[in-house]
């Protein structure tokens, strides 16, 4: 099964969350929002915003890679099967570079 994890949607977060899918989309979205090196004891977690100014073609392909190899390394029951970014006047107008991923549970690919 595909879900999808669309960054321009408001989140909550659940500490007990009920349901695999519910903590790896968490997990993911933790992963997507943070930034590499700024959480104590886990420095490792997030990704690199360092070109965040780069041209709008090289950031979107850096960051599909940066995304591809954070998930895969800090959420490996999750299997990435395409991203996207929301592309559209007001993300422009404000810098934003929103990404909408879709993946799968390794568990489900069996």
């Amino acid at each position: 099964m595909i879900y999808i994890l669309d960054m321009t949607q408001p989140s909550i977060i659940n500490f007990a969350p009920a349901t695999i899918v519910e903590e790896v989309a968490q997990n993911i979205r933790t992963i997507l929002t943070t930034t590499l090196g700024s959480t104590p004891l886990a420095r490792s977690i997030g990704l690199d915003f360092g070109n965040i100014d780069a041209p709008y073609p090289f950031i979107k392909t850096r960051m599909i890679s940066e995304i591809m190899s954070a998930v895969a390394e800090q959420e490996p029951r999750a299997q990435i099967t395409e991203i996207t970014f929301k592309e559209g006047l007001p993300e422009a107008l404000a810098g934003r570079l929103l990404a909408v991923v879709k993946y799968s549970l390794k568990e489900e690919v069996v």
